[in-house]
């Protein structure tokens, strides 16, 4: 017999007890710009990785930090992404860009 050991998730959240869907060390990064962002109806940790992962694959972009709690979304990049990528990002993840924070 053996015991399973599990990290206990928030109760009625498909996130992690920290609130991430992600286990995995957050990145850091050196360098850049960083453009914040307003984004509609992030409300949790899924949220914020299903936001974060889309804009990821922006060309350029180094890091995306999402906070559901703030509505806000922290991309860095070389230099600032287009805004009708970012929101083409967004949509896509199933959330509305409201525009730069």
């Amino acid at each position: 017999m053996t015991a399973e050991t599990d990290t206990p998730r928030a109760a009625g959240s498909c996130c992690s007890s920290t609130g991430s869907c992600h286990d995995g060390p957050a990145e850091v990064q050196v360098g850049g710009v960083t453009t914040v962002y307003e984004v509609k109806g992030m409300t949790c940790g899924h949220c914020e990785g299903a936001v974060a992962e889309e804009i990821s694959g922006i060309a350029g972009v180094t890091a995306v930090e999402a906070d559901a709690s703030t509505g806000r979304v922290s991309v860095t990049s070389a230099t600032p992404p287009a805004e009708d990528a970012v929101r083409a990002a967004v949509d896509e993840a199933g959330y509305e860009l409201v525009g730069p924070a």
